[in-house]
């Protein structure tokens, strides 16, 4: 009785076979590098706003210290957005009528917040806080990036667990003296690694890495 199958068969279905594994492989990696991606993580992607407010101009230009507008930044998780009445401390007389700031005092006569898109917006399974972070000596813009430069806020780091893990298991290489924590033009000097582990002892800086530090 003849052989149904041709001996060459064998063959064509381990190459089948590995194709398949291999395409497998390459749709998961693929999805993989996607998913980490900048594009969607929306990273260095420009923001709009419903209020054309740049930081470039308010923290650079006018050199407006971040604590004045977040002003929960040091005492709470959550930086906080600038209420309204900030805001209209300095635009009820520059700027005063305006018809960009139109919503801002719409926003002030009505008690209505102004409606601001999220830049960096953690997922709700992921705890962080501000207030540890600035007070264990870790700048601005560690992780929001050259912000006095922006028109137009964008995100400047990945925000993923990996980048964060990295910074907690070397923190030397980003803690800075706490006196130059909301300092835009810091710059890291060519002794950080020295300086670093210096204040990670002063500062008490654990390197905090198990699942319960972030996600509670």
């Amino acid at each position: 009785m003849p052989e149904p199958f041709h001996p060459r068969a064998n063959i064509i279905f381990r190459l089948c076979l590995l194709g398949a594994v291999l395409s497998f492989a390459f749709v998961t990696w693929a999805g993989y590098l996607i998913v980490r991606s900048p594009y969607e993580m929306m990273q260095n992607v420009p923001r709009e706003q419903p209020v054309p407010f740049s930081h470039e101009h308010h923290a650079g230009g006018l050199g407006i210290d971040c604590r004045y507008c977040h002003i929960t930044v040091e005492v709470s998780n959550f930086a906080g957005i600038p209420p309204t009445k900030i805001c209209m401390n300095c635009h009820s007389q520059i700027w005063a009528t305006a018809p960009a700031l139109e919503p801002i005092r719409a926003s002030y006569r009505s008690g209505k917040s102004v409606q601001w898109t999220r830049v960096h917006d953690l997922p709700d399974y992921v705890y962080f806080s501000h207030q540890i972070h600035v007070h264990k000596g870790i700048g601005c813009s560690s992780c929001h990036g050259p912000v006095d430069k922006m028109a137009l806020t964008w995100q400047a780091q990945p925000l993923t667990m990996q980048w964060c893990i990295d910074c907690h298991r070397n923190p030397e290489q980003n803690v800075r003296p706490k006196a130059e924590v909301f300092n835009m033009e810091y710059t890291a000097p060519a002794n950080q690694l020295a300086l670093g582990r210096k204040l990670v002892r002063e500062y008490h800086i654990r390197r905090l890495t198990s699942c319960s530090t972030c996600h509670r």
